[in-house]
């Protein structure tokens, strides 16, 4: 398989640096709470292999039925206005994407909006913070032995609640936050050496099989 084009590290948080901007200045499909970085970028590589954002949203919990209902006999997509806002889907009709059940699906509606399809970025969405959501997902990885599905701990809060840490923003620029090897990583998090090992190795190959934009949307 040819790998796509790595990313210069500069141009790599120029590019976090818009997106943040985006959520910031954009209406989105629903609210976004928080945005961090993780793996390659948070510790310092350059040039990048891909570029890793995790995105905290909130569960829009009043629907409006007679809008979703209004929406479907038109367009054939359910959930406009339940699971996602109304306002935003007319104003960005293009960005709205459906699950395999026809049903508008928020963590597919942000990527649309926020990341092109050809670019090298993962886009990991739950509606609970990261380190909550790292350590869900180690786990369930570790119990069923799905590795692959592990989300490397080593991440950086940017923006939460339309507040920038303008610090970390500046210390991640230099390549300056210290963090262990992925394997280390898992240790602190109570994993054995041998697991933790065998772990990262899997992680580091399945990172390498992605090419483009991807999307993973989880709610705990």
């Amino acid at each position: 398989m040819t790998r796509e084009a790595t990313l210069d590290r500069d141009a790599a948080i120029d590019r976090v640096v818009e997106f943040i901007e985006t959520v910031e200045n954009e209406p989105m499909p629903v609210p976004v709470r928080e945005i961090w970085v993780y793996g390659d970028v948070a510790l310092g590589l350059d040039p990048i292999d891909r570029l890793d954002i995790y995105l905290t949203k909130d569960i829009l919990l009043r629907g409006d039925s007679d809008t979703a209902e209004e929406y479907y006999d038109q367009h054939g997509v359910k959930g406009i206005g339940q699971s996602v806002d109304a306002e935003w889907a007319e104003k960005y009709p293009e960005y709205i994407r459906a699950n395999d059940n026809g049903h508008a699906a928020p963590e597919k509606c942000l990527a649309a909006h926020l990341l092109g399809d050809d670019e090298p970025i993962h886009l990991e969405v739950c509606n609970a913070s990261f380190d909550e959501n790292v350590t869900q997902r180690l786990r369930g990885a570790l119990d069923r032995e799905s590795y692959e599905q592990i989300l490397d701990p080593r991440g950086v809060c940017l923006w939460v609640d339309g507040q920038w840490d303008d610090d970390l923003l500046d210390k991640l620029r230099g390549g300056e936050l210290p963090f262990p090897t992925l394997s280390g990583a898992l240790e602190q998090l109570g994993v054995d050496a041998d697991t933790a090992s065998e772990a990262a190795d899997t992680v580091s190959r399945y990172r390498t099989e992605q090419t483009g934009a991807s999307v993973r949307g989880d709610v705990i």
